[in-house]
């Protein structure tokens, strides 16, 4: 049986440990991520949609919030439980129930939270609801070829490279196209080796 099957769209979806609480995002966040938005535009340099300023901010949250609406993703909002502060954002995007495999992206946290292992608890806690709850086989990622940071920690909760997609999409910059990087865990990965490793990393950064 497809578990993906008994999954809507419309669910309040909550994940979260002693460090990190993951929950739909809605419009009334705006204000939790404006110190970001405002004070790091540097934040979304790879990102074709930006989120920088309040302006941006409003349009980039309802955006995601249709993409919610119209089944495509489910994007999430990042608190921090250590800082008690809102960290940023991430999502499921490009959700194939059918196919059972879904992306993993759009994910950015403000400066003071990386390097932290707040995100390695995030994608523990999102990897185990794909592939536990949800059923999936397979979960993507992509990022710029250029964004060494991020290319670095999917690799390091366990990604596989799969190759280089060239002049995959456009970027902010007109006239510049951007080479995608495609990364993947499957979903015996995750239950013969991603998951313990991940488990070990996570203890690691906690003690």
């Amino acid at each position: 049986m497809n578990k993906a099957s008994n999954f809507s769209f419309s669910d309040n979806v909550i994940l979260e440990d002693d460090f990190v609480l993951l929950r739909p995002i809605q419009e009334s966040d705006v204000e939790n991520l404006l110190e970001i938005s405002i004070n790091e535009p540097e934040t979304w340099k790879y990102s074709l949609v930006g989120a920088e300023g309040k302006e941006n901010l409003i349009h980039y949250i309802q955006l995601a919030i249709k993409a919610r609406e119209s089944q495509k993703e489910f994007p999430f909002i990042v608190f921090d439980k250590k800082s008690q502060k809102y960290a940023g954002s991430t999502r499921f995007y490009d959700i194939n129930l059918d196919f059972q495999t879904l992306q993993l992206g759009y994910t950015w946290y403000g400066s003071a939270f990386r390097g932290t292992g707040l995100n390695k608890h995030c994608k523990f806690l999102l990897l185990q609801f794909a592939f536990e709850t949800l059923g999936m086989e397979r979960v993507e990622f992509r990022a710029d070829n250029n964004n060494e940071r991020s290319i670095a920690a999917m690799k390091s909760i366990g990604c596989k490279v799969e190759g280089v997609l060239r002049s995959n999409m456009p970027t902010r910059d007109s006239n510049v196209r951007r080479d995608s990087i495609v990364l993947s865990i499957l979903k015996n990965e995750w239950f013969d080796e991603v998951k313990e490793n991940l488990k070990k990393k996570l203890y690691r950064i906690n003690n």
